[in-house]
């Protein structure tokens, strides 16, 4: 196990090299002018301060340069400086991915608990009135386009039934918690702020119900198809005709074997979220990863497009890595196979 997860991450590694390659490649390519996007008409107009803005960017070095120059930094751990916000990119990713990170946690809980649990009652209860419609609520949250949904939602529990808060991480007025993880709930948790802890969930839980909707129809149906999957194998048939009662043959033989495709479905679900929703955490008025993209593509903040790019693409990675240490521990037969 050691030796597979040391190539993992080697494999992480230039996984990590090659998106920064492609990403800043397409960023040449992109039409528009990152120079027009920060100075004024008037200052367009004068050649010596487009000059110097490109020289203090390194915008008038040829491509090759531009490109040695950056990956030489990124190696160093060095992502360069936003155009935007004149801040170090890394600096700005580590302030926007914890309210991200946050919310995406507890939209990947509300996924995979109700996803399986709807999956095992719906193979359980198969062709019944009650399977019938978790499929038909599987499909609904995986059809539906997450920003209506996001703005149905505000629109009923907020406005109208007034249930929970509006947007935004705190109400108005509320101050958040002394900076230790940038996780509010965590934070108000280990400062003992109490008021902050009260307040900061009910903002969690509207905007991780809409996000978990879409990944808990594809937990549902994938747990679903599995479940009936394995119950139709010859040794669960042996085990019924032997007297194996129904809950125990469930769990400590169905489920197990099920499992693993639960488990990819989920790590790609919780890799989306982490990217970034960028429509939801827009309407949610939410300072997450996907608030931070939108506003460097919108401005052509280069350095800050691959900024994201890498910790989307090093998320997923390390995802990954994690996921393949689990299927280990779910089935030996791939523990013994490495």
């Amino acid at each position: 196990m050691l030796k597979f997860i040391v190539k993992r991450i080697f494999f992480l590694l230039l996984l990590l090299i090659g998106v920064a390659t492609f990403v800043f490649i397409l960023s040449k390519m992109v039409p528009g002018d990152g120079v027009a996007a920060y100075l004024s008409p008037r200052s367009l107009a004068n050649e010596k301060i487009v000059e110097a803005f490109k020289k203090e960017w390194g915008l008038d070095k040829p491509i090759i340069i531009q490109y040695a120059h950056y990956m030489k930094n990124l190696l160093q751990g060095n992502m360069g400086v936003s155009i935007r916000t004149g801040n170090d990119v890394f600096s700005d990713l580590l302030r926007y991915f914890p309210a991200t990170f946050e919310l995406a946690s507890l939209s990947i809980i509300f996924a995979t608990f109700f996803g399986v649990l709807f999956g095992i009652v719906s193979a359980t209860k198969r062709n019944s009135l009650l399977d019938q419609t978790l499929r038909a609520v599987s499909v609904t949250g995986v059809s539906i386009p997450s920003f209506w949904f996001a703005i149905l939602a505000l629109y009923v529990f907020y406005y109208k039934l007034g249930w929970v808060p509006g947007t935004g991480r705190l109400s108005i007025g509320i101050s958040p918690p002394q900076h230790i993880t940038g996780l509010y709930v965590l934070d108000s948790l280990m400062t003992g702020n109490t008021e902050v802890l009260l307040d900061s969930i009910p903002h969690l839980i509207l905007p991780s119900i809409v996000l978990a909707s879409f990944t808990m129809g594809l937990i549902t149906r994938t747990t679903r198809a599995n479940l009936l999957e394995t119950l139709s194998t010859d040794y669960i048939r042996t085990a019924r005709a032997k007297g194996l009662a129904s809950f125990p043959l469930m769990y400590r033989h169905a489920i197990g074997n099920a499992a693993i495709p639960v488990l990819t479905v989920i790590g790609v679900g919780f890799g989306n979220l982490l990217g970034g929703m960028v429509l939801v955490e827009t309407i949610f008025a939410w300072p997450g990863v996907g608030q931070f993209a939108f506003q460097s593509v919108k401005s052509l903040d280069f350095p800050a497009i691959i900024g994201v790019s890498l910790l989307i693409a090093f998320n997923y990675a390390v995802i990954n890595i994690v996921i393949d240490s689990l299927y280990g521990v779910i089935d030996p037969r791939v523990r013994h196979s490495r």
